[in-house]
């Protein structure tokens, strides 16, 4: 359920993201499917791909998206387990988007443009410093309930006391700016601008065209679904009936495109040169949430 829940999620989120832009700035904007209509319009179109390019720039877009879909799978329902769960599963999670990230890199480089390998090493980089805080978060969340699985976590976590909800907290901002972060949008990146400079995403998808960029488009309103399905089971709790479950779901992943669209209204972008630093501050802060859970497990055997 999941699954079809993201699925159904990612038709709305783009478009709910330049809507609040949109209304931010004083403009009527597109309409919420937009984004989605000019994805059908590339994906009747062919790709131009240059005779420097090999077979690793052919298929990078398509393993970019599969590897998103396949995260997908392992993402569980709020009361629900997911299709492929298993024990330790948030490392295939990771890992799956890590080698989707890989191939779009590589991909980028593959065009031989020194312009696109600027933009392919802040990529790598940012994600490799995004990287630690979302293991410490997790595995952070795996010791204080006591469990591996993305299902398992979920379902034992519950807003009970303060220092759950401390942690939760922290759960769900680390996760929105991991997410930000992933998806190349602000502070770290500014999906609009053009300048070169400053470019990080956008620099590395200039040369696709046509149905390659439907499906780089395609992945990447899949993968902002993703993190607000993740960022859903920890604020949706199983005793809930499902139509109640079901509705808060789209719920959360509304405010949280909402959310994306406001700070990107009102939050300026930052320094290149100061990126890597407020990256490794979100590893900073879900070592906090460590530090408190091992001060918890301390307190309850003493």
């Amino acid at each position: 359920m999941g699954f079809l829940l993201a699925i159904a999620t990612a038709f709305f989120f783009p478009g709910v993201i330049l809507r609040v832009k949109s209304v931010a700035s004083g403009r009527k904007g597109p309409g919420i499917l937009q984004p989605w209509i000019n994805i059908l319009v590339l994906l009747q179109k062919r790709s131009v791909i240059s005779d420097t390019t090999s077979y690793i720039f052919r298929i990078a877009p398509a393993i970019y998206l599969a590897t998103i879909l396949c995260a997908m799978l392992l993402v569980p329902f709020p009361g629900n387990p997911s299709l492929f769960g298993f024990q330790g599963d948030f490392v295939l999670f990771a890992y799956l988007l890590a080698l989707g990230k890989f191939f779009f890199i590589i991909g980028a480089l593959d065009t031989g443009s020194s312009f696109e390998g600027m933009g392919a090493n802040r990529e790598a980089l940012y994600s490799m410093l995004a990287e630690p805080a979302f293991f410490i978060l997790f595995g952070t969340l795996a010791l204080f309930t006591g469990h591996t699985s993305m299902a398992q976590i979920f379902d034992a976590f519950h807003f009970l006391g303060y220092n759950p909800f401390i942690l939760g907290f922290i759960a769900v901002y680390l996760l929105i700016q991991i997410a930000m972060i992933e998806n190349s949008r602000m502070p770290v990146d500014d999906p609009k601008t053009h300048l070169e400079l400053t470019m990080v995403h956008e620099v590395m998808i200039l040369d696709h065209s046509g149905f390659d960029l439907a499906l780089i488009q395609a992945g990447t309103a899949l993968k902002f679904a993703v993190y607000g399905g993740v960022i859903s089971n920890f604020l949706l709790s199983e005793a809930w009936a499902l139509p109640i479950r079901v509705t808060l779901y789209f719920m959360v992943q509304i405010l949280f495109a909402m959310l994306i669209g406001l700070l990107e209204s009102f939050r300026a972008r930052k320094k290149l040169a100061k990126n890597p630093q407020f990256i490794f501050t979100l590893s900073s802060i879900a070592l906090i949430a460590f530090i408190l859970v091992l001060l918890m497990a301390y307190k309850m055997i003493g």
